[in-house]
């Protein structure tokens, strides 16, 4: 059997918890345990049980996320339950609770996995490395593992169980003092998870111009991001910074508007699978990274842009 820890977002389990019992349910053929922390909405665990998840466990009684607690309390179900692969969404929760799993567990842990495991010969994982830039392959030893994929880099492959669901109350006591503080980011799909962004960068002007990629994002259903300039300027939240000092990201379709594409912007968004740039300067580093690229004024490009997507959802 294979665990996944399936976080909890306001009830819901998003893209990225569902890629991790996908996969989880391609290594151990359907059997897997899912945890996660807190009551989760009516019909959530029936979207698990569509990637082969066949039991959920809630903990209840923890009101705030605190990593230790978190990875102690999923870590003692785990071992209860002799689980040997632990599979977890390279999330910001993620990070913070992996490493801790595997230390609790005594297991190998392998972060970044972009690939399902090589068992001809051992247990072998594909990391992304050195921001996106490279793969290295690395052998699992120990007996227990814990994987943290990177979202958007896995196939979903259904694979439909009757699931049960289990409550159990959380531990009445820990060892952790510190609380972190967490805050929701003002956008509606996190850049982690997002299949489309539409990222901008100083080609803008101005904060005040930011509304024709809000308007292009909401219409493709995307997430909006930006250069590292724009966000130390404070015309952008930091939690919308991409590169290599930001967030790295993978998205199906990365739109970069007015950002010059120097090496640190591009090892944030290099795995994208489509990237489309749009810059007046035709020698701006960006185009030779792009796969569609235009020459242009944003300020006269985004409106058609705009124009077309309305037209395309009528």
């Amino acid at each position: 059997m294979t665990g996944i820890y399936a976080e909890n977002s306001e009830g819901i389990f998003k893209k990225s918890v569902l890629e991790a019992a996908s996969y989880a349910s391609q290594i151990s053929k359907g059997n897997v345990l899912a945890v996660c922390i807190g009551k989760p909405n009516d019909g959530e665990a029936e979207k698990l049980a569509k990637y082969g998840v066949n039991k959920l466990v809630v903990v209840d009684g923890i009101t705030q996320f605190d990593a230790h607690t978190y990875a102690t309390a999923i870590a003692k179900i785990l071992s209860g339950e002799g689980i040997q692969h632990v599979v977890v969404a390279n999330t910001y929760e993620g990070k913070s609770i992996a490493p801790r799993l595997a230390v609790f567990m005594n297991a190998s842990l392998s972060t970044n996995v972009v690939d399902l495991p090589d068992t001809s010969n051992g247990f072998t994982v594909k990391r992304s490395v050195f921001s996106g830039k490279g793969f290295a392959f690395v052998e699992m030893l120990k007996n227990t593992k814990v994987i943290a994929i990177t979202p958007n880099s896995t196939e979903l492959k259904e694979n439909p169980v009757s699931i049960s669901v289990e409550q159990r109350p959380a531990e009445s006591h820990t060892n952790s003092t510190q609380i972190m503080a967490t805050s929701k980011a003002a956008g509606k799909i996190p850049l982690t998870e997002a299949e489309v962004v539409v990222s901008a960068g100083r080609g803008m002007k101005g904060p005040e111009n930011w509304k024709m990629v809000e308007e292009l994002a909401e219409l493709l259903g995307a997430a909006t991001a930006c250069s590292k300039p724009v966000a130390d300027m404070d015309w952008r939240p930091h939690n919308e910074h991409v590169g290599q000092t930001g967030i790295t990201i993978k998205p199906n379709l990365y739109i970069a508007i007015g950002i010059s594409g120097a090496i640190q912007h591009l090892a944030g968004v290099s795995s994208s699978k489509v990237i489309v740039v749009i810059n007046k300067d035709p020698e701006a580093p960006f185009f030779k990274a792009a796969d569609y690229g235009i020459v242009g004024d944003a300020f006269e490009v985004l409106p058609k842009l705009i124009e077309a997507a309305k037209a395309s959802k009528n």
